[in-house]
């Protein structure tokens, strides 16, 4: 039974007339930027990343709040590579729609010693992100990004508290917003190639299966011990297949590897893009 303690305090009366303009605003173009402003007054963070994702495609940006000089790290090379090794974007892929996440609770072991750490995320200066997840139509999944940084309000226990709370209904305005305004989107959304066939296709040629499995894993910030639990394998097994793949793709470490990945990357979205 509901508590009427619970709606009765002042600050239940001016959420649910907040909740009241999302409800309004959720078929309309502004609902975005009015949920911005909503989930700001509520937790406070420094960026907000509106994405959607269908299958394997690449990122569709749906709204941001950052400023022009942070854009390129930010927005485009997230959007062009980067996202590739999100956490984020790993977790939709192998089948989360819903509910509030912690970067932190999805991230690999060891993430902030990976790649994708040092040569997009760190610069970003976020020490805290949180996801809300909404699935929007039947293989799209929305996620609202809020990030926190140092010298930004931090997101405190009761705060994600808060958000776990009001995320069902978040979730169903979303799914509004995506029914009246994801035509708009859409066509821009199936004309995204899958970059993941750079993942399907680096080193196809000179390694096995299991071995670009682990070179994914690697990358992305999982350790040896993190990497044969995935694959159900022994921290031996690993580190072998870790030692032909250096040997086999003529690198020396880690970042060599991501370097040739990257480059990798940009070959095969020269190729999508044609001439």
């Amino acid at each position: 039974m509901l508590s009427t303690d619970t709606l009765a305090i002042a600050d239940s009366q001016a959420w649910h007339q907040r909740l009241a303009q999302l409800i309004l605003a959720a078929g309309g173009v502004g609902f975005p930027a009015l949920l911005e402003k909503t989930l700001h007054e509520l937790v406070g963070f420094d960026t907000i990343l509106i994405n959607t994702y269908q299958a394997q495609h690449r990122p569709l940006l749906i709204h941001d709040n950052y400023p022009p000089g942070r854009r390129e790290q930010g927005i485009e090379r997230y959007l062009s590579e980067a996202y590739l090794l999100d956490p984020f974007f790993k977790a939709v892929h192998d089948g989360l729609a819903s509910g509030i996440h912690r970067l932190r609770e999805l991230a690999p072991d060891r993430f902030e010693s990976s790649d994708y750490y040092h040569h997009y995320y760190r610069a970003l200066g976020l020490t805290d992100e949180v996801g809300l997840f909404a699935r929007v139509d039947a293989d799209v999944v929305m996620v609202v990004s809020l990030g926190f940084r140092e010298d930004a309000p931090r997101m405190t226990r009761r705060g994600l508290q808060a958000l776990r709370h009001v995320a069902p209904v978040l979730e169903v305005l979303l799914g509004e917003y995506w029914k009246w305004q994801g035509q708009r989107f859409q066509e821009r959304l199936a004309e995204h190639e899958p970059v993941e066939a750079a993942f399907d296709s680096f080193g196809q040629e000179a390694l096995t299966a299991r071995e670009r499995d682990i070179v994914r894993l690697l990358l992305a910030g999982h350790s040896t011990k993190s990497a044969a639990r995935q694959l159900d394998i022994s921290d031996g097994t690993v580190k072998v297949h870790r030692k032909h793949i250096y040997q086999r793709l003529d690198v020396s470490s880690q970042s060599q590897l991501f370097r040739l990945f990257l480059d990798h990357v940009a070959l095969v979205s020269r190729r999508q893009a044609g001439p």
